[in-house]
């Protein structure tokens, strides 16, 4: 009987081990998506929730109606993009390039966009409330109907 115990308890570590040991990371986006975007930087309908996409190269990139809630786009380069309705809340786009991006309908909701470049970007009907935009450049960026409601402007360029 000890020995059958003994037996059992050795299986049994071994196969929690195994299971531990073979368990790749989680991620709360698409890897597939995320391959796709910096392949072919077309990704409409992704899902590149929480995303690390700091310093990438999005440059007229189709990212309509994708997830990008709480993505890291920290200095990333999305001028020209189609952000049209996609989900940027609590996202990092700090110093982000968004120069004639189109970001009409998106949610920004608390998202920081400290110093990024929003000139000529149209941001209509955008959801902005409680998002920064300090030293952000909004020149001539399409505010009509966008929701500021809470948003931090200090330093911003209009």
């Amino acid at each position: 009987m000890k020995k059958f115990l003994t037996l059992a308890l050795i299986l049994t570590l071994f196969l929690v081990s195994s299971f531990s040991l073979g368990t790749s990371p989680s991620y709360a986006y698409s890897q597939s998506d995320l391959y796709r975007l910096l392949e072919t930087h077309e990704c409409a309908e992704c899902d590149l929730s929480d995303a690390d996409l700091s310093g990438a190269n999005l440059e007229d990139a189709d990212l309509l109606i994708a997830n990008l809630s709480g993505a890291n786009l920290d200095h990333a380069d999305l001028k020209g993009a189609d952000l049209s309705d996609a989900d940027l809340s609590g996202a990092n786009l700090e110093d982000a390039d968004l120069l004639i991006a189109n970001l009409s309908g998106a949610n920004l909701d608390h998202a920081d966009l400290k110093g990024a470049d929003l000139s000529e970007a149209n941001l209509f009907a955008a959801d902005l409330s409680d998002a920064d935009l300090s030293y952000a450049n909004l020149k001539y960026a399409n505010l009509k109907y966008a929701d500021l409601n809470g948003a931090r402007l200090p330093g911003a360029i209009q």
